[in-house]
Formats: C-alpha cells, structure tokens, sequence
C-alpha cells in the first residue's frame, strides 16, 4: 500500500504558522506568514506507475462569503462547505521520492507565483496547476495574479469551526495528465478519473479564530 507523510507536522495534527499564509495578529486578526510548503514523502508506489499528482484542498471553506472576516460576525458551523484548492502538482515522474520543505513556496509572493513549467530538477518534467488564490484575490489591485504551486492555510478569521487540509498523492498509469494551460484542482480530479493505480493521504489542521483555537484539542 502506498504511503504518504511528512517531517513537517503528524496526521492529524496542526500545520504549524511557518507552512500557513497568515496567522493570527492581536490587533488585525492576520498578518502575512511564512507560507512555506511542507515537506512530503511517500513510498511503495505501485509497479506501473508512469507519473504522480499531488493535489492539496481545504474541503471546509464557506459556500458564501456573506459573514468572512466581518467585525461582529462569526461564520456558522453549520453553513455548507465547498473545496478551496491549494497546490496542484501533475506530471511527477515515479522515481521521485519526496518533496523538500520551502521548496516551491517561502513566503508570500504578491501576484502570484510562475508556471505551470517547473524549472526545479529532477521534477522539471512535472507541471503545476493553479490554485485557489487566483480567484480569492481575483478583485485586489495589490494581490491579484496567476496563484501556481503551493500557497498555504488562511481561513476566516472568524470561523466557527478549524479548517482541513487534506494532501492526497495519486499514483497513475498515465506519463501525462491530459489538461493544458492555466488548469485547476478540478480539472486535475476530472482527468485524472480512471488512471488511479493508488492514492494515499494524509491531512493537517488550522484555525484563525482564538476564540475556537481555545477549545480545539
């Protein structure tokens, strides 16, 4: 069976400030972090393997923005939750082995960060996908830009609930996944539908709101 983990935090656990976008600020709830990419590493990828994809998503961001980060509000526990990309990587060529910590992500890159080429040997062949930032900063004359590789965790400052996120490295029979140009998260999940000879996954947690910080074990 294939495995996945990483020196970086246990499944199960908290992803520590330093791998975040932001942490928590006492006077304006957030301020820029680290952000670096965790470090990854798997083993026992199947006989047949011809590439691997990784595919990073937090599955609990709030299906409207109605209450986020608004003064007085808090966002309900119970709203319906939608899937928020944060690093799509395709095209891997089996031989690798792990990813190094801060290797594609170390610190907060205004605008965005290049791709979907990867200059970084051994993993050149590889390619990686937009994620989700490149919508959420979409209207923000300062930030907005093409958001490729890893950015990390930011949910609402005012969530009632931790946030997920969920590392899912995928194993195919495939050399190539068959999407082009500025592709998504999803469009990763679609096309890759069919070709998976073995997934693994492991997930981390984190949370901006001190007030449910204070009772999360």
């Amino acid at each position: 069976m294939m495995k996945l983990w990483s020196d970086t935090f246990e499944d199960g656990a908290a992803i520590p400030g330093a791998y975040a976008f932001c942490v928590i600020d006492p006077v304006m709830h957030v301020a820029l972090s680290g952000n670096k990419n965790p470090h990854l590493a798997w083993s026992d990828v199947p006989v047949g393997t011809k590439s691997l994809a990784l595919i990073v998503h937090d599955p609990d961001v709030p299906s409207r923005g109605d209450d986020v980060n608004q003064e007085g509000k808090i966002v309900p526990a119970d709203l319906p939750r939608v899937d928020f990309f944060h690093w799509v990587l395709v095209d891997v060529p089996p031989g690798i082995s792990h990813i190094a910590a801060a290797s594609f992500s170390d610190g907060v890159t205004p605008r965005g960060k290049s791709g979907p080429a990867i200059s970084a040997s051994p993993i050149d062949a590889a390619r990686h996908g937009l994620n989700d930032y490149t919508g959420w900063f979409a209207q923000d004359a300062q930030m907005a830009g093409d958001y490729f590789a890893y950015d990390g965790p930011c949910p609402p400052w005012n969530d009632a609930i931790v946030h997920r996120y969920v590392f899912t490295l995928y194993a195919l029979d495939i050399a190539q996944v068959p999407v082009n140009g500025k592709f998504t998260g999803a469009q990763v999940r679609d096309a890759i539908a069919g070709h998976v000879l073995a997934q693994a996954s492991i997930s981390g947690w984190y949370g901006l709101n001190p007030a449910v910080l204070s009772t999360t074990k």
